[in-house]
């Protein structure tokens, strides 16, 4: 039987079930008239009548019913073939990637996502953990994770986290053997817990603020990570100073593990964002983690 011929066949399938042009007709959307066109045209393609009709009553021919007991049940498993390809693209499913240092990952990512994923079995993340600012494109990423200054103008960016202030920390035993520092100069006489950058292919310089004034100070010492939880576990060892989110610094200033130095020269950076290409195709998969990560954002101090 031709493809066009299954409009047809539905059309037939319907007249037949409902014994009835009329209830079929209403079924289907059509005018009876044009219901009735349909199944002259289909019975004088196949060349055997399949309907017998009455001025009461509409009942299959014996042709007719071994056809809608044929192809009855095949159209119905294609129905629920196409049912279930419809449920699979609504499912989330697939692999997300995702790039972020490790204290984005540990502070925003997993917390939020690990509330979602049990919800989403075909759902997949996978998290690359990079200071090197990766090109998300380039990489295959599906998703990047920066300080808002640092997401591209070309970007679709959404921020998902407050404003974040760094800070200068040490260990009471590591300041008690060394001057603690009253200007930012005075940090280039010590230890200080460094972090690599792959991408500028140096260390970092730490970028300090006060009031209207901006400076960058290139430290040393003998340690350099790149992560920000081996500069903080170090500084509570301490191996010198490290230069790391407040928020992870406070619960171990306030447990007397670590102190602040310079505080008033600590830096605020724009908050945590998301970014994927403006030009992408937004996949169900995406679309769950995005969602995920945008509903749980705190809105900027």
């Amino acid at each position: 039987m031709l493809r066009e011929n299954i409009t047809d066949l539905l059309a037939f399938i319907a007249v037949a079930q409902e014994g009835s042009f009329t209830r079929a007709a209403a079924k289907l959307g059509l005018t009876q008239s044009a219901l009735s066109h349909t199944l002259r045209a289909l019975e004088a393609r196949m060349g055997v009548r399949l309907l017998n009709r009455t001025t009461r009553s509409v009942a299959p021919t014996a042709a007719g019913q071994r056809l809608l007991e044929t192809i009855t049940p095949r159209l119905d498993e294609i129905e629920i073939e196409l049912a279930a390809v419809v449920e699979t693209r609504e499912k989330p499913a697939g692999t997300i990637r995702i790039t972020a240092t490790d204290y984005a990952v540990d502070t925003v990512l997993w917390p939020r996502l690990s509330r979602i994923l049990p919800d989403y079995p075909d759902l997949n993340v996978e998290f690359v953990v990079d200071y090197g600012l990766s090109d998300i494109v380039a990489d295959r990423f599906d998703i990047g994770v920066r300080w808002g200054d640092q997401v591209a103008k070309d970007m679709i960016a959404v921020r998902i986290g407050p404003d974040v202030r760094l800070a200068i920390v040490g260990s009471p035993g590591y300041l008690s053997q060394h001057p603690v520092p009253r200007q930012p100069k005075d940090l280039l006489r010590h230890n200080c817990i460094t972090l690599r950058l792959p991408t500028r292919g140096g260390l970092y310089a730490w970028e300090l603020k006060k009031g209207k004034k901006d400076i960058q100070v290139r430290v040393d010492g003998q340690l350099t990570f790149n992560g920000t939880y081996q500069m903080l576990n170090a500084a509570i060892d301490g191996a010198g100073l490290a230069f790391i989110p407040e928020d992870l610094a406070q619960p171990h200033v306030a447990a007397g593990r670590l102190r602040y130095v310079l505080e008033d020269w600590f830096p605020t950076f724009p908050g945590l964002h998301i970014f994927y290409p403006a030009r992408r195709e937004f996949s169900r998969a995406l679309a769950v983690v995005v969602d995920a990560l945008r509903a749980a954002r705190q809105p900027a101090p």
